[in-house]
């Protein structure tokens, strides 16, 4: 179970019964309350694609709480791009 901030990453390992879901590992982690959030502000994604709660587990799998965006990718790199002087002919 992961959850990455800018700079950080609380990784817990966990052990769970066969036919465990997502949302289980989320609650089992203790992630949440040590982050404070609910069930409404967070995602869950393996291998960093989105999943529902309810999906199950695989051996190995890596769960992730996801966040939302700070900014869309286009406007992350619009922003990194510096302006350059216009060149006149």
């Amino acid at each position: 179970m992961v959850y990455a901030l800018a700079g950080v990453q609380d990784i817990v390992v966990l052990d769970l019964a066969q036919g465990a879901v997502a949302g289980e590992a989320a609650a089992a982690s203790g992630l949440l309350a040590r982050h404070g959030l609910t069930a409404a502000q967070f995602k869950l994604g393996i291998s960093g694609k989105r999943v529902a709660p309810g999906r199950p587990l695989r051996e190995g799998d890596r769960v992730e709480i996801l966040r939302d965006l700070a900014a869309s990718p286009g406007e992350a790199r619009r922003l990194r791009v510096r302006p350059r002087p216009v060149r006149r002919r």
